[in-house]
């Protein structure tokens, strides 16, 4: 298993001197070790007010974690943010992320909000079926006059879930798409060689697989 080390500081005073950073990283490496996980790159540190979102080295963190598959791992949970929403946030984001200190407690917490958004959409399907009870009852006319043909007939539903699949991997090529300028820039042009780096740094495809000359080659096709 391979992991991401994300650590915080509140002032530069702190982020100079260290204070802080020594026990997260202790924390996060025992984890680790503990867990037999891997850090596979050097640690994200920012220097930030918890209290905002806008943070660019978590940003970089949770990018470099999203293209190898890793999980992103901090010494405490207040380390990410004390808002809610933004954690809720970086849990859609598709990005495994951990908290040293209650790492089970961290897993309920994700969990118990994924069952209340799961009751609210429930809750919310409910209401909508009451509300066009009560509208039929009263002769409201509902649906499509036309059925289903004018939805076959526009191919809707097949477009749709091409659409959806065209926006996720165009979203994954945006994601690797510094990560090829850098090759690039350092002299790796070739598709097997950008296949070779890719591998060797640890990034996976979107499948989670091997890099090879004909994924790097849709990859290149993809980003233009």
């Amino acid at each position: 298993m391979k992991a991401i080390a994300y650590y915080r500081v509140s002032t530069e005073g702190q982020g100079r001197s260290g204070l802080g950073l020594d026990a997260q990283r202790s924390a996060v490496e025992s984890l680790c070790a503990a867990r037999g996980w891997e850090l596979i790159a050097p640690p994200f540190t920012e220097v930030e007010s918890g209290k905002r979102n806008d943070r660019p080295e978590l940003l970089k963190a949770l990018h470099r974690a999203k293209v190898t598959g890793a999980t992103l791992v901090v010494a405490k949970l207040d380390r990410l943010s004390r808002n809610v929403a933004f954690l809720a946030t970086l849990q859609e984001s598709g990005v495994r992320f951990i908290a040293a200190d209650m790492p089970e407690a961290n897993e309920l917490t994700i969990h118990i909000m994924a069952a209340m958004a799961q009751h609210e959409r429930k809750a919310t399907s409910r209401r909508t079926r009451e509300a066009l009870q009560v509208a039929k009852a009263r002769g409201v006319k509902l649906g499509n006059p036309n059925g289903a043909a004018a939805l076959r007939r526009a191919s809707q539903g097949n477009a749709a879930a091409v659409q959806a699949l065209r926006a996720d991997a165009d979203a994954r090529a945006a994601d690797l798409r510094p990560v090829i300028e850098d090759m690039r820039e350092r002299g790796i042009v070739s598709l097997n060689a950008m296949a070779g780096a890719l591998n060797e740094g640890g990034f996976v495809t979107a499948r989670g697989g091997r890099w090879h000359a004909a994924t790097v080659r849709n990859l290149l096709a993809r980003l233009g």
